[in-house]
């Protein structure tokens, strides 16, 4: 019967509540941490640079093993991967609860980085292996949906735990990881790509971690009193590791990176546009917490609910941009999008002493949400345009990863940039000063990543279609047992912390637990 699971109907249930529950610990830890900023920093009687690190801790390890952590899932086992990143995401998560200094909480980040590079990139693939073709599109429109009010709710949820205690926002994953756990061990069925049998580039994810590390701690450090020769001891470090990296990803046999991608001009393109626009937006997000509580002085609680319009007009409008693409191209949504979110930046310039909710956030945050859900959908199906089926999860995981460095290097500098530093978060007349600067550095970034639109994204044949959610993906008519390659382009929560990941190949997975047979 058409609508049949590989799983049955109440199994299916379970892997979507495992793979929502999983990807939305890794998500909502990257938006709802923001929200915690203030409290913690006074708290642990930290310094700018070091929100900075508690920010970026988190980022680098997952910007640099999202790829690795595919790949570990992909020849050891999905399922077995997305275990071992939720226990190791929830121990560390409940290390930060416990950190005493700043300097043990940054350490508590960087292992719940690792957590997610693990658990991450097998969500949507467990989906992808455990529903039947004819099925799968609907299955990962109730994961996009879910996660769309996950996201949505999420940092209003974590900023009522801050208004109680900020440690709270990390305590709070470990209970949810439990049952995460608990609902995969029973009904989530085991899956590998047959084809992933090479080796593991475990010296290219070594380099990428210690380069973007060296170069990250450099730039956040280079405004530091005293700190000149060490900033041009790390930052030679990073360099040269990110150059051995390429070296490694051009002569392995099994690259996390094949570089040969690149010579591709809408794939180097899109990832160009993606540098700027994700860039910009992790400094949004890191600052515009900050300012809220410091300079507006709103609760941590009605801080979080800055995020509530952006998720929401995703959820709503990222299905319809990614159809409209579809009919016009990608290029127009990719030149309009980036700049209204330059006009959310920029009236959120307004945003100081005694700003209004409703007539300085809302509207900037709306318009960054219109800019995001016009752009995500058309960046993604961009890349997947521009390569084979067979490499279409490692061009969603090359671009999702550029994302996320953009926006580890963008926290770095562009506070450094805008003149932030030492205690200036607890001085709401400096901080003031720098976040305007910031937002309109932010805005520029913005505006190039339109022009690189307008002149870069010119797909030399269609760019697949934005399927949406209820409408089924075909299944190949010459091999009814191969499973089709997803072409996924809108996701409602993926495009705030980064582009959607596609699952990659998925291939039937056998039996692994109660109610995981399939016919």
């Amino acid at each position: 019967m058409s609508g049949e699971l590989r799983v049955d109907r109440a199994a299916g249930r379970w892997v979507l509540a495992a793979t929502v529950g999983g990807s939305g610990l890794a998500m909502l830890d990257s938006t709802v941490v923001n929200v915690a900023l203030e409290r913690l920093g006074r708290d642990l009687n930290a310094d700018f640079a070091a929100l900075q690190w508690v920010v970026n801790g988190y980022t680098l390890s997952l910007a640099a093993l999202i790829l690795l952590g595919g790949a570990l899932g992909d020849r050891f086992g999905r399922r077995r991967v997305f275990l071992v990143g939720i226990v190791w995401f929830a121990v560390a998560s409940a290390l930060c609860g416990l950190a005493p200094t700043a300097g043990l909480l940054v350490a508590g980040r960087v292992l719940q980085g690792i957590g997610g590079a693990l658990l991450t990139p097998g969500s949507l693939a467990l989906i992808a292996a455990s529903f039947r073709p004819q099925d799968r599109s609907r299955a990962i429109g109730a994961w996009s949906g879910l996660g769309g009010v996950a996201g949505a709710i999420g940092p209003f949820v974590g900023g009522a735990l801050v208004d109680w205690t900020w440690r709270a926002v990390f305590w709070i994953n470990v209970p949810v990881a439990v049952a995460v756990i608990l609902i995969t061990l029973r009904h989530v069925p085991e899956s590998r790509d047959p084809d992933a049998t090479g080796g593991i580039d475990l010296l290219g994810a070594a380099l990428a971690v210690v380069g973007l590390g060296g170069i990250t701690f450099a730039l956040t450090e280079i405004g530091t009193a005293g700190a000149g020769q060490t900033v041009l001891v790390s930052g030679a470090v990073g360099v040269l590791a990110m150059v051995a990296f390429l070296v490694v990803e051009h002569r392995s046999p099994h690259p996390l990176v094949p570089l040969s991608m690149f010579r591709d001009p809408l794939f180097s393109g899109t990832n160009a546009v993606t540098l700027l626009l994700y860039g910009a937006l992790g400094v949004f997000f890191f600052l515009l917490m900050l300012q809220m509580q410091t300079v507006a002085g709103f609760s941590p609680t009605v801080s979080g609910t800055a995020l509530l319009p952006i998720t929401a007009l995703m959820l709503l409008l990222s299905a319809r941009a990614g159809a409209l693409a579809d009919r016009i191209g990608p290029r127009p949504l990719m030149t309009v999008g980036p700049l209204l979110a330059a006009g959310g930046f920029l009236l959120a310039i307004r945003v100081g002493p005694g700003a209004s909710y409703l007539t300085d956030v809302l509207p900037a945050t709306v318009l960054l949400g219109l800019g995001l859900a016009a752009t995500v959908a058309p960046l993604t199906a961009t890349v997947l345009a521009s390569a084979d089926e067979h490499h279409a999860g490692i061009a969603s995981g090359i671009n999702n990863a550029v994302a996320r460095s953009a926006g580890l290097l963008a926290v770095a500098v562009i506070p450094v940039a805008a003149g932030l530093g030492g205690a200036d978060y607890t001085d709401p007349a400096v901080y003031d000063a720098g976040f305007r600067r910031a937002m309109l550095i932010g805005a520029v970034l913005l505006v190039v990543s339109s022009a690189m639109s307008a002149v870069l994204i010119r797909p030399a044949r269609t760019v697949a279609p934005a399927s949406k959610p209820t409408e089924p993906v075909a299944t190949p008519a010459a091999s009814t047992s191969a499973v089709a390659p997803l072409r996924l382009a809108e996701c409602a929560h993926c495009g705030v912390a980064g582009p959607q990941l596609h699952p990659g190949p998925s291939e039937p997975a056998a039996p692994a637990g109660p109610g995981t047979a399939r016919p």
